[in-house]
């Protein structure tokens, strides 16, 4: 409105010198309403449905996405026979947080319909001796950066919820997966004092995201070490940060966005005081209560990239409640967040193989955030 005043300001003039009468000031424009989108919730028929996803996929060798450097012919082996625990679900991450969402709605609802199938999968798979040649599988020559930190993240987040579990299936597989969970963490204090800038897209390597889930492990289990270096680290990549181009988000492939997990990453290290002070320079417009953001539009759910955008709608919703948690100035955020996930939500289940292997773990954890509020 202000550029077309600029330009207009000639005319005005002009005219004004043949009409006495003042012109009255333009009107601002209407604000859309908001419409109130109510909160989602994960009861029992829907972790059924949700839990069909993992359970159709974390023992489905193929199609399969290895991502893995060849050294030699030795290398090329079945990806059962590579990763014996997480083989499944296309790819090695999104066999570990399919694991993690059978072991979250388990966790949640006990009295799950295909419960004792979902135990015997989960024991089968992260066996203790699954576990181990999982940890070899990262100490061969080429595998060291291996699922860095995407994979990372979700591993730690899959060793968070077991934790938290109070259960003895949760304790068995806890230990079974120490190694792992152990090697992951120091994979982390290795990596972040050498990472001298963030990465800032919105899919697997986005540095906040693998922070976020992290930080909240360490927090968790008490791992003062893991914990301060990612505070710091944050501090370092994004305290100086100021007006993130949220209006360019999302890329098309995207099925993050950097300037929410950001936020959200930052709302986790910093006292709420300083947050805010962040937030008005690294995001102002998220405080106007009349603020609203566009879902993202998926026009090809068959296509393994173009189905991302769901996943974008999911991963906005937790970051924008993280971000409003505790603030009751940015709880107007939650009703973006409930209409972002409830717009994608009704598409996964029954959706094709490319969005099916992975974004239920989204939605449920989309959902657990909405449920912690």
């Amino acid at each position: 409105m202000i550029k077309s005043f600029k330009y207009l300001l000639p005319i005005v003039v002009l005219f004004s010198c043949n009409d006495s009468k003042e012109k009255e000031p333009p009107k601002p424009e209407k604000i859309s309403e908001i419409v109130e989108v109510q909160a989602p919730i994960l009861h029992l028929e829907e972790a059924n449905n949700l839990a069909g996803l993992p359970l159709n996929c974390v023992q489905v060798e193929y199609p399969n996405k290895l991502n893995q450097t060849i050294g030699s012919s030795a290398d090329l082996k079945t990806p059962k026979t590579l990763h014996p625990a997480f083989y499944g679900c296309f790819d090695w991450h999104s066999s570990v947080h399919g694991h993690w969402s059978l072991v979250s709605l388990l966790k949640q609802f006990p009295e799950l319909t295909k419960k004792r199938e979902i135990e015997q999968m989960l024991l089968q798979n992260m066996s203790a001796d699954n576990i181990q040649r999982e940890v070899d599988y990262f100490h061969m020559k080429h595998n060291s950066s291996y699922e860095r930190t995407y994979g990372w993240a979700w591993l730690l987040k899959l060793a968070e919820e077991l934790h938290t579990w109070d259960a003895p299936l949760a304790r068995e597989l806890e230990t079974n997966l120490q190694p792992l969970t152990d090697l992951i963490v120091e994979k982390y204090l290795e990596f972040l004092p050498k990472l001298n800038y963030p990465i800032r897209v919105g899919e697997h390597t986005n540095t906040a995201f693998g922070l976020s889930f992290a930080y909240d492990y360490a927090k968790t289990v008490g791992n003062e070490d893991l914990e301060a270096l990612i505070a710091q680290r944050s501090k370092d990549f994004y305290l100086k940060d100021a007006s993130c181009p949220l209006s360019w988000e999302p890329s098309g492939y995207d099925f993050l966005s950097p300037c929410l997990e950001e936020a959200a990453l930052m709302k986790r290290v910093l006292p709420n005081d300083e947050f805010k002070t962040w937030l008005a320079d690294f995001l102002p417009q998220l405080k106007d209560k009349n603020f609203n953001l566009e879902t993202g539009k998926v026009s090809d759910r068959t296509d393994g990239k173009l189905v991302h955008l769901d996943g974008v709608n999911f991963s906005r919703g937790w970051s924008l409640y993280e971000i409003s948690k505790d603030l009751p100035e940015y709880a107007h955020l939650k009703n973006i967040a409930n209409a972002h996930i409830t717009y994608s939500l009704p598409s996964i289940v029954g959706d094709s193989y490319e969005g099916g292997h992975w974004l239920g773990s989204f939605a449920i954890y989309a959902l657990n955030t909405v449920a912690r509020d």
